[in-house]
């Protein structure tokens, strides 16, 4: 089955995260016809699909999305999208190349799987977990549907979702697990007085920098076999003041804190907070995680996705945790999942595209993990 026509499809349908513009629909009258009996899920206002075939294991699961960012760039009066070289919902195929939102990030990757599963396997089930949320908050999308597979029994072996992992050739890197992502909401609070009498006021301030001072003096770690250094980031501070000669009541500051499997969100809590009651004991602290590191060790699952890589690209694919966070992260609570996909130099980019001769290859691997899974 050649993806090209499906992946087409899907990118002509305006899917930007939560709306669905008729993709899910194009990826049932695509699967139903391979066998999977697909069930619609409806969380608030993201269209999800799982679709199954076969009732026995072992059972591997695709995941992925048909979500997107927006197409970025001017939209003209007559449709277009300035710095597009095409129309970004259109699809175009020129000079081998596929242009189009997704057509990396990742609708190619969803086609490419889907045209996998054409041959049916020789033995076990395969499934699709499909989401509208991955781009957007996470909220509706891949976790709630793993929440009703577990209740439904449908909780996979292994899973692979479909990131575009590669970075200069096709199968050149493997994902077997991510860092944590943890971002901090840190409020010092003082007393508000006159800069010249200071003793009168209790600087916040002050007290703000001497925290992040001691959050920052010193790297959390130095990184693991796995998982390079964690990294704590400033990514803001505010006082909001535009007197010069006020001390204020209050600062802020924000804080992300990318993190390796030596920390959890609940021990860099901890961390938190001990530097802040040692330099500011009146202050206010909001956590918000949206994900823990995880880690797929070598073994069987990834094994199989090794061989497969090279019988069809002949590379040997780097074994990788590094990047952002990926719905992965929630997959990773039930079985072992690792990504691979297109090359993806160009995802959320102006003229975001793929050679259409690397989608072709992208289902030819799938179908080789098919194969290693479940044959």
């Amino acid at each position: 089955m050649d993806p090209l026509p499906l992946a087409q499809a899907l990118i002509r349908c305006r899917s930007v995260t939560p709306r669905d513009d008729g993709a899910m629909a194009v990826l049932e009258a695509a699967l139903e016809p391979l066998g999977f009996a697909c069930t619609r899920l409806r969380f608030n206002e993201t269209e999800n699909l799982f679709a199954r075939r076969g009732a026995a294991g072992p059972h591997l699961c695709f995941a992925g999305h048909v979500d997107v960012v927006p197409p970025g760039g001017e939209e003209r009066a007559d449709g277009s999208f300035a710095g597009w070289r095409h129309d970004p919902f259109a699809a175009t195929v020129e000079d081998g190349v596929l242009f189009g939102r997704g057509a990396t990030d990742m609708k190619g990757g969803v086609a490419a799987m889907v045209a996998a599963a054409a041959a049916p396997q020789a033995r076990g089930s395969l499934s699709f977990l499909i989401t509208g949320d991955e781009e957007g908050p996470a909220r509706d999308g891949t976790v709630r549907v793993l929440d009703w597979m577990a209740t439904h029994g449908h909780v996979p072996d292994m899973c692979l979702v479909g990131e575009p992992t590669s970075t200069a050739r096709l199968g050149d890197t493997i994902k077997i697990g991510r860092r944590g992502s943890l971002n901090a909401a840190i409020t010092v609070h003082g007393t508000q007085g006159h800069v010249a009498y200071p003793q009168r006021a209790d600087n916040p301030v002050h007290r703000m920098i001497r925290a992040l001072g001691r959050l920052t003096a010193a790297p959390l770690d130095e990184g693991t076999e796995w998982f390079q250094p964690s990294s704590l980031q400033v990514t803001g501070i505010d006082v909001g003041n535009p007197a010069t000669n006020v001390i204020p009541a209050a600062a802020r500051a924000g804080l992300n804190i990318r993190f390796n499997d030596l920390h959890t969100a609940a021990s860099l809590e901890v961390l938190l907070r001990e530097a802040l009651a040692a330099e500011a004991p009146r202050h206010d602290l909001s956590l918000d995680c949206s994900g823990e590191a995880f880690l797929t060790r070598p073994g069987p699952f990834v094994d199989a996705l090794r061989r497969a890589v090279r019988a069809i690209t002949g590379e040997e694919p780097r074994l990788d945790t590094g990047g952002g966070t990926s719905d992965a992260r929630f997959v990773a609570r039930y079985c072992p999942v690792a990504e691979l996909g297109a090359v993806g130099t160009t995802m959320h980019q102006l003229d975001e595209r793929t050679p259409v001769a690397e989608l072709r290859a992208l289902a030819t691997l799938y179908a080789a993990v098919v194969a290693e899974c479940l044959g």
